[in-house]
């Protein structure tokens, strides 16, 4: 039962879209695009993606921390609140966790070490401040993906500043879901749903405007764009028209795991549609875990 706890505070479906996002930052960075098929390199790649793991797992646990005596009221189900594990244990494990991420980071590089601790310090600032302005918060949950896709850019350093510039796309989409998360156990958010979909819309014209000015395939990863773009407008659309708590949190559960297909989009678009479609297959297995687990 206590095993079981341990990895519903967690939710590891959340986890395997942090490492799709580590994937689509190495792509962007080029470095898929060389030689490194030896051990030093791919010993970066697991690092890394070691690293992001530990990084949303313990942003995901300090959530439930800060959120314990609201989910007393609100979701009793949740770990702390039915007692399932301690605030001791659980802290513990956050601390454990952020601790290991930001060492396995700074043995890539000094700068991966860095970006990691932003990572960090973004987390912890959208868990106990962001998630409650509902201006900033969604700001700030998006910076967390931003950051967590540099992370992965990081294995190349230096990199030209511009292709930091693409962490805006994240930082929009996550913006989006945050958004469209306002209020999902009470419904009545139809207007902040809305300007989520715009930012969805956005992103689409995101990826024409970095086809113009990187190295970036638009055609190769169109099919995967418009699985990502499809499947949040049908969510949206079905959380829009019955703005029901039900449909809503669904729309916020496909939104993350879209994460998915979407950082799939960049891998196709910088590196190879083969490449992409390995990372599209942690879709289905994040699907699974998706009805083990908590996603929201």
């Amino acid at each position: 039962m206590k095993k079981n706890a341990w990895l519903l505070i967690v939710r590891p479906a959340n986890v395997i879209t942090a490492v799709s996002d580590i994937i689509a930052g190495i792509a962007i960075s080029g470095y898929f695009n060389s030689d490194i098929f030896n051990e030093l390199n791919i010993l970066k790649i697991i690092l890394l993606c070691l690293a992001t793991a530990g990084l949303y797992a313990g942003g995901i646990v300090y959530n439930d921390i800060f959120d314990f005596e609201n989910d007393k009221i609100n979701r009793p189900e949740r770990v702390i609140p039915s007692g399932r594990l301690s605030l001791r244990q659980v802290n513990t494990l956050g601390i454990s966790l952020f601790s290991i991420a930001i060492v396995l980071a700074f043995l890539v590089s000094i700068f991966s070490g860095f970006i990691a601790v932003a990572v960090m310090s973004s987390a912890l600032l959208y868990d106990k401040y962001g998630k409650h302005n509902t201006f900033l918060g969604p700001i700030n949950m998006g910076l967390c993906r931003g950051l967590n896709l540099i992370l992965g850019m990081s294995i190349v350093t230096p990199l030209e500043l511009k292709y930091y510039v693409i962490a805006v796309l994240p930082i929009l989409f996550i913006s989006a879901i945050t958004l469209t998360a306002q209020k999902e156990t009470k419904g009545k958010n139809k207007l902040a749903i809305g300007l989520a979909m715009l930012l969805d819309a956005s992103i689409v014209l995101g990826f024409w405007m970095i086809s113009n000015h990187f190295n970036f395939s638009i055609k190769t990863a169109l099919i995967f764009i418009l699985f990502w773009y499809g499947v949040n407008l049908y969510a949206k659309i079905n959380a829009i028209v019955k703005n029901q708590p039900k449909l809503i949190m669904k729309a916020v559960k496909i939104g993350v795991l879209s994460l998915i297909p979407l950082n799939a989009s960049y891998v196709a678009g910088f590196s190879s549609v083969y490449l992409a479609l390995l990372v599209l297959g942690l879709l289905p297995i994040s699907l699974f875990l998706s009805k083990k687990f908590p996603v929201t």
